[in-house]
């Protein structure tokens, strides 16, 4: 038996779905961009810093997890900035590839108690002088670079 058009419910429209974000493929630049930024890492429980990042945290025994699965990671916080010379030495045998007769490295110490070790870029360094600590390119490789502190003479 047929039913009667004007017995049959109304079809309703469904809602139209919401629109989904293009999926948009990252560039190349964007896909192997490298942070070339050296980082000291804060407790998010008692903000103690260090350089390089613990896995537990020596004030206050808060662990790390870079997962973030379990326990929050440490805040990245720029590693840069005046500094103090504490001690340095020149290097004179280095590995192949590296075309310059010698390489100076530094351990300085920021004024908030944080020390940290980078590539000398003072002909002549003292220890007890007063640096600048930037993030640089420190060696090149092929297809890969790599990023840590410069330690330069204050301008000026």
């Amino acid at each position: 038996m047929k039913e009667k058009a004007d017995d049959r419910k109304p079809k309703v429209d469904a809602a139209p779905a919401p629109p989904q974000p293009a999926h948009r493929t990252p560039t190349t630049t964007e896909l192997y961009a490298v942070d070339t930024h050296v980082y000291a890492y804060r407790c998010p429980k008692c903000g103690a810093l260090y350089h390089p990042a613990p896995m537990v945290c020596k004030s206050c025994r808060n662990r790390r997890d870079p997962s973030e699965v379990v326990f929050p990671d440490f805040d990245k916080v720029p590693l840069e900035g005046p500094c103090k010379l504490l001690t340095w030495t020149r290097i004179f045998a280095l590995p192949e590839g590296i075309d310059r007769p010698s390489v100076a490295f530094g351990i300085v110490e920021f004024s908030n108690g944080l020390r940290a070790a980078g590539q000398l870029m003072v002909e002549r360094p003292k220890t007890g002088a007063t640096l600048v600590a930037r993030p640089g390119l420190v060696r090149e490789l092929v297809g890969r670079d790599f990023y840590g502190l410069q330690l330069f003479a204050p301008e000026g």
